[in-house]
């Protein structure tokens, strides 16, 4: 109760400090536009559907690539975990693609699926896979070996092993990989939707800077940043206190 009123308070100075500074200042409404003027924007785009329809398509697009990235991720961790061979040659080129910014795909994306949704679809997929595999990698890796030892000692081996074992055990690594898989695959998003179109948040933001709309502008920065927040405090944040409590850490 202390922290969210201490949230609420420091965004309420926030506000008024920036009302304040927009009315004060010399700089023209487009350039910066006063928080009642976004907010009525916001307001105007969420009845109109302009808004709920841009979000509509890009937690669509997100949420598919982003379950793609998981399956993939955790399939190539737990190859370069398992096997030297794999480590050596796939672990290698995966830690070198992880330094390449998914924008830097979208030129390959478009010759490949054309400029439509597979392209996007593409970078937000090629954003969060390679984190998530160096992640898993990383949670397969640190699992204990007295749990390993014990483990196989009573007979454990397989598919049971990896279930019963290696999963439980690298959970922690593996939802701290999730959380910024997500982190990079929105971004990827944003990206793609700014330079690729086909609706989206990314796209008004486009629409917004051509017609010097910094209102509409700001406003979608406004729910990309309440949608970022929902998803890590309600998702990746009750996660990993299951997690720490399941583990007696909490």
């Amino acid at each position: 109760m202390i922290t969210a009123l201490r949230r609420i308070i420091f965004i309420a100075m926030i506000a008024g400090i920036w009302e304040v500074t927009s009315r004060l200042s010399s700089l023209p409404d487009f350039m910066f536009p006063s928080l009642s003027q976004v907010l009525e924007t916001l307001f105007k785009g969420l009845m109109s559907g302009q808004i709920t329809e841009a979000i509509g398509k890009s937690l669509g697009r997100i949420l598919i690539g982003f379950m793609i990235a998981i399956i993939v991720g955790l399939i190539l961790g737990y190859f370069i975990w398992r096997f030297k061979l794999v480590e050596d040659t796939l672990g290698f080129v995966v830690t070198a693609l992880q330094s390449i910014p998914s924008i830097v795909w979208f030129p390959l994306a478009i010759i490949w699926f054309g400029l439509n949704d597979f392209s996007i679809l593409f970078i937000v997929t090629i954003g969060a896979t390679w984190t998530m595999t160096v992640n898993a990698t990383s949670g397969f890796r640190n699992v204990p070996q007295l749990y390993q030892r014990v483990a196989k000692t009573y007979g454990s081996t397989g598919f049971h092993f990896l279930r019963t074992v290696i999963l439980p055990a690298s959970v922690p690594q593996i939802i701290s990989g999730l959380r910024i898989a997500w982190a990079f695959s929105w971004r990827a998003l944003m990206a793609g939707e700014l330079l690729g179109g086909g609706g989206g948040l990314g796209q008004l933001l486009e629409m917004g800077r051509s017609l010097g709309q910094m209102d509409l502008v700001i406003s979608v920065m406004i729910i990309i940043a309440i949608i970022g927040t929902i998803v890590d405090n309600v998702v990746f944040s009750r996660l990993e206190r299951n997690v720490q409590l399941k583990w007696g850490v909490k």
